[in-house]
């Protein structure tokens, strides 16, 4: 008799978020659950690593389930190397992280902790998945999202995923009924257009407000953006090689002797 896939959740809003929560209920129906996720919120670390202060790891039981539980004082990222290395007794099978509690679609994928935790996974071999709702609310209502969760989570168990790509997933804040199924996108070119609102203390001294909104600069039909827009589960197959491919043949015609 084959073991239960063993399946890493992890996430960037801290291992009482909601979303989290949700995602670990949904996984226990598809394997062995370890936890290790976020003292406090880690939203947009990014790819950050902890290298100049010691990280701290403890065990903890957030509500009525019996999957084994650890909280830890670093990053995502910190968390899927501590679950590799210091916690788990073999490889697991998957490592999802979320479910976030806002998007991380098109550009927002590079700051994004969600990501950066799945990404780490897929460095390490373990086929990964980062998971996101488009609702900040830290109340949302994560139960659409439950069966496109398993759906997805279901499929990589199955088949795998090519090497070095873990997928983005983002999932519209909509009710099940009004969401009309998944769509394999590409990531949207966009960017931010940012804003500082500066302000002064009580004692003088300035301080800012990170401000800005959100450009969709594309208008493809097979983009994250496009889909989430109309109503679909967007899923962005996302690779951590950012070697500009395209561009070595053009630089290979520069002069560097001058």
């Amino acid at each position: 008799m084959s073991k239960k896939p063993l399946i890493l959740v992890t996430n960037d809003d801290g291992i009482t978020a909601p979303g989290i929560r949700t995602l670990i209920k949904v996984m226990k129906e598809l394997g062995n659950v370890v936890v290790v996720a976020p003292d406090s919120p880690q939203s947009a670390m990014g790819h950050a690593i902890t290298i100049n202060s010691t990280l701290h790891l403890e065990r903890v039981h957030i509500d009525s389930g019996d999957q084994p539980e650890y909280s830890c004082s670093g990053t995502p990222a910190d968390c899927v190397k501590l679950a590799v290395n210091e916690i788990l007794d073999r490889r697991p099978d998957l490592c999802v992280s979320g479910i976030n509690h806002g998007s991380n679609s098109s550009i927002n994928v590079i700051y994004s902790g969600t990501m950066s935790a799945a990404l780490e996974a897929g460095i390490e071999g373990i086929p990964a998945i980062g998971f996101s709702l488009l609702d900040y609310n830290y109340n949302a209502d994560f139960e659409a999202s439950e069966s496109f969760v398993k759906q997805i989570a279901k499929n990589v168990l199955k088949n795998g995923m090519p090497k070095d790509v873990v997928l983005n997933v983002n999932i519209p804040n909509l009710k099940k009924s009004m969401i009309k199924g998944i769509k394999i996108c590409r990531q949207a070119r966009a960017n931010w257009e940012e804003e500082f609102d500066k302000r002064k203390t009580p004692q003088g001294k300035d301080y800012y407000w990170l401000t800005g909104k959100f450009v969709n600069l594309d208008h493809g039909e097979d983009t994250d953006e496009w889909a989430l827009t109309n109503s679909y589960v967007s899923v962005v197959p996302v690779q951590f090689d950012l070697t500009a491919h395209h561009c070595i043949q053009q630089l290979n015609t520069w002069n560097f002797d001058d």
